[in-house]
């Protein structure tokens, strides 16, 4: 998922550079989405991967 975030920067940044201004916004959203997404996806998994100390 933190790919993906990195993949949609990526194209927003070179996107921004050439002048898409629209595609860059979109690729900006994209990836604060899946960033968002990636957050709460870790800190469901740690809360619910713990092992039980005997």
């Amino acid at each position: 998922m933190l790919r993906w975030t990195f993949s949609f920067i990526i194209i927003a940044l070179i996107a921004g550079v050439l002048g898409f201004g629209g595609i860059a916004g979109a690729a900006a959203g994209i990836a604060k989405i899946c960033f968002y997404i990636f957050i709460v996806l870790f800190i469901v998994s740690l809360v619910f991967n713990r092992t039980p100390k005997l």
